[in-house]
C-alpha cells in the first residue's frame, strides 16, 4: 500500500484558506450591521445585542463567540452570563463615529465584492469584469457616481482601505522641502487631511470628479481643516493636474491599463516642478511576485472590477516610466501589504 504521508506536512493552511470565507463573512456581517459601533465605549449582553440588531436567538451565541475566537470581541462570562465588548482594534477602527473608521471598505466588500468574487472562475476564463457590467448595467464608476448613497459608501471605502497608509505616509515622508500637495482622485480628502494634520505648513488640494467634491467638503469641514485642505473638481483624464510640489495617487493607477497608467503618470510629471515628487500609494507587488499575496489578490480584484486594470511591482512601474525622466525612483513601505513608490522629477 502506497502512502503519501510526509513528516511535518499537514493540510492546515489549505483548510484555513479554503474555508476562509467563513471568517470573512462573519466579520463583514458584523461591520455591516454596525455591531462594533454599537459596542463603542461599553459592554453589552448577548440579549441586548440581539435586540439592538434584530437578531434571532438561534445563531446568536455562535455569531458573537466566533467574533471572540477570531479576536474581534472581548468577552467575560459565557452564554447567558456573557458580556461583550470591542477589542482595542475594533474600538478604534470599526466604530463609525471615529475618524479612524476603516469599515467603509469592509461594507463595500460585503455589499459589492463578495458576490462578484463568486464569479472569479468566469473572470479567469473570459477576461471580463464580473461586476455590474456583467449584466449590462452601468460600469462600476458610472454606477457609483450616479447614486449618492453608493458614492458615499465608495468614498468611505477608499478611506477605509488606505487610512492607515495615509497616516503612515503623512508621518514618514519628509515634507520639509515642500509646501503644496495635490491628491489626484482624492475621494473624501482623507490623504490631504492626514498630511495637513501632521505637516501644518502644507497647503493641500484634493482633486476628483464634481460629484465627489461636496462629499469631500463635508468630511473636511467636519475635521475643521477647511483652511488647509481644498477639494476641487476635475476629470484627471481630460483636465490638466493642478500644479503642486507633491502629487499623490492612492489606489488610482491600478484601476487602469498600461496606456492609461502612462498617461496619468505623464500628467503628474508635467504638473511637478524640478525636484517635485510623485507618490503612488498602492499594494505594490514584490518584484518576484511571491510574497505580497494581498497585492496579487487586489490585482485579481481589478480583473473582476475593471476592463484593463491591474496592480504592479516597483519594476513594472520603472518600465512604465522608462520614457519619463524621473531622477530617482524608490519604494517606501507603509503598513501591511502597502507601499509608496516615490518618483522625483
Amino acid at each position: 500500500m502506497n502512502s503519501t504521508a510526509t513528516t511535518g506536512v499537514n493540510p492546515n493552511q489549505i483548510m484555513q484558506v479554503g474555508m476562509g470565507f467563513w471568517a470573512s463573512k462573519t466579520l463583514l456581517t458584523a461591520v455591516n450591521m454596525s455591531l462594533f459601533t454599537g459596542l463603542a465605549g461599553k459592554e453589552l449582553s448577548a440579549q441586548s445585542i440581539k435586540s439592538n440588531l434584530g437578531l434571532h436567538q438561534r445563531g446568536l451565541y455562535d455569531f458573537l463567540d466566533t467574533l471572540v475566537a477570531l479576536g474581534f470581541l472581548n468577552r467575560t462570562g459565557i452564554k447567558e452570563n456573557a458580556m461583550y465588548a470591542n477589542t482595542d482594534e475594533t474600538n478604534l477602527f470599526l466604530d463609525k463615529n471615529k475618524p479612524t473608521y476603516i469599515g467603509g471598505i469592509l461594507e463595500m466588500a460585503n455589499n459589492r465584492l463578495y458576490p462578484f468574487w463568486g464569479d472569479l472562475e468566469d473572470c479567469l476564463k473570459t477576461g471580463s469584469p464580473q461586476n455590474e457590467a456583467k449584466t449590462g448595467e452601468a460600469s462600476m464608476f458610472d454606477a457609483v457616481y450616479a447614486d449618492e448613497d453608493r458614492l458615499k459608501e465608495f468614498v468611505h471605502a477608499m478611506a477605509g482601505v488606505q487610512m492607515g497608509n495615509f497616516m503612515a505616509f503623512a508621518q514618514q515622508f519628509d515634507f520639509s522641502n515642500y509646501t503644496t500637495i495635490c491628491d489626484i482622485g482624492g475621494a473624501g480628502g482623507h490623504l490631504c487631511a492626514q498630511v495637513a494634520l501632521n505637516n501644518p505648513h502644507m497647503t493641500c488640494t484634493s482633486f476628483d470628479l464634481p460629484a465627489v467634491t461636496p462629499v469631500a467638503q463635508g468630511i473636511i469641514n467636519a475635521m475643521n481643516l477647511a483652511d488647509k485642505v481644498h477639494p476641487i473638481s476635475g476629470d484627471f483624464f481630460t483636465d490638466d493636474f493642478p500644479a503642486a510640489d507633491v502629487i499623490t495617487m492612492g489606489n488610482i493607477l491600478h484601476d487602469w491599463g498600461k496606456e492609461d497608467k502612462q498617461i496619468l503618470i505623464k500628467k503628474a510629471y508635467n504638473a511637478l516642478p524640478i525636484g517635485g515628487a510623485l507618490i503612488v500609494i498602492e499594494n505594490i507587488i514584490d518584484d518576484n511576485r511571491e510574497q505580497n499575496a494581498f497585492g496579487l489578490m487586489m490585482s485579481l480584484n481589478m480583473n473582476i472590477e475593471t476592463l484593463e486594470g491591474y496592480d504592479f511591482s516597483l519594476q513594472d512601474f520603472k518600465e512604465l516610466t522608462a520614457d519619463i525622466t524621473f531622477s530617482n525612483i524608490r519604494l517606501m513601505p507603509l503598513t501591511g501589504p502597502t507601499s509608496a513608490i516615490i518618483a522625483i522629477k
